[in-house]
């Protein structure tokens, strides 16, 4: 079996203390950790996919840092501003003279972020596999000033972060399903994947509403959601959306659901929202979506759903987004389809209605 990159950095004699917590930023659910000490390990994952699954390997899981540790290994993210966040945190959280790795992909900017760390301190000479690269340098107190995390206003009244979704601006596809929402919602409603809460904020100006459920599995972009919604009709939840259960059901979901975990394109993403959607609600509930054009979610909406209807916004229809309106969930859809009946039943179809 060939080694890792991170394996093959710590063949190096003493690249680790030995001795003391090492941190782990941002690795996911599917990364190699086999040549870590796991007794050691503090992994700090703050998207819940990842951190439940890291904590079901066994590893000692957090949101964020706790303490000193002896090293750190930066799994480098595909936002710059975040992956020099983590490096300068990494920097900081490691007590001075121990190492922090750096390992990354070539497309998720790894030569570049090679570049500014030079310009600034010095590193190891990177060991190239497998599309990637890995390197180190040695923590010192204010090394990396200026790259921490700084606050974010995308829109007046909010704030976000590096590394979260839409963090520079209100996404156009949220914006367009804001403008589509009816005048009054019902009296429990859930943002399901509600980010920093900007749609969150426009479902809880719609009168009727009187309980909202925040579901967000990325922890940074919920603890945005808890500065900038501060209604106390606002419940909070670090939740995978695909495994949010609601006690009792709502009788309304509105999601901007995301379509990817990597550069590419991942329509099944979206599809499992939209069946944990129809599968909190109650069945005389609905589901108020957008989508990007391209994606293939007529099919799964007619399949949990009685009633679809695709709304046209009151800007005009748009050449990248789609507003969904489904209705109804059909009850025990998740279940093994039964035996076809003699007369095959009639498709549904989604029409068409300008709001």
């Amino acid at each position: 079996m060939s080694q890792s990159r991170l394996s093959l950095a710590l063949d190096a004699p003493a690249a680790l203390p030995p001795e003391g917590r090492i941190a782990l930023f941002r690795p996911t659910a599917e990364t190699d950790l086999s040549a870590l000490p796991k007794a050691r390990l503090h992994v700090l994952q703050g998207f819940r996919p990842d951190h439940d699954a890291l904590r079901a390997r066994g590893f000692e899981v957090s949101a964020e840092g706790q303490g000193a540790y002896a090293a750190a290994v930066v799994f480098v993210p595909r936002a710059k501003a975040e992956a020099r966040a983590l490096l300068a945190a990494a920097c900081e959280a490691v007590l001075p003279g121990g190492p922090v790795f750096v390992d990354g992909q070539k497309t998720d900017g790894i030569d570049s972020i090679l570049k500014d760390l030079r310009a600034r301190i010095a590193v190891t000479d990177p060991i190239a596999k497998a599309h990637g690269k890995i390197f180190s340098f040695t923590a010192a107190p204010g090394a990396l000033a200026g790259w921490e995390a700084q606050p974010i206003t995308p829109a007046p009244g909010f704030t976000t972060r590096p590394g979260v979704f839409s963090a520079e601006g209100v996404d156009r596809g949220s914006a367009l399903l804001a403008a589509c929402l009816p005048e009054h919602l019902p009296a429990r409603v859930v943002d399901l994947g509600a980010g920093w809460g900007w749609l969150s904020a426009q479902i809880l100006a719609r009168p009727g509403v009187e309980r909202l459920d925040l579901v967000e599995a990325e922890a940074a972009a919920l603890e945005c959601a808890r500065q900038n919604v501060t209604d106390p009709r606002a419940v909070f939840h670090w939740a995978d959306a695909r495994a949010f259960a609601p006690d009792p059901r709502p009788l309304c979901v509105v999601m901007n659901p995301p379509f990817h975990t990597t550069r590419a394109a991942d329509p099944a993403l979206g599809a499992a929202f939209i069946r944990a959607a129809a599968g909190m609600l109650s069945l005389s509930g609905s589901l108020w979506m957008v989508a990007n054009r391209h994606l293939p979610y007529e099919a799964v909406l007619r399949e949990r759903f009685h009633e679809v209807t695709e709304i046209t916004p009151p800007s005009g229809r748009d050449g990248a987004f789609r507003i969904f309106h489904a209705a109804r969930p059909i009850a025990h859809a998740a279940k093994t389809p039964a035996a076809p009946a003699a007369e095959p039943a009639k498709p549904r179809r989604v029409v068409r209605a300008r709001r």
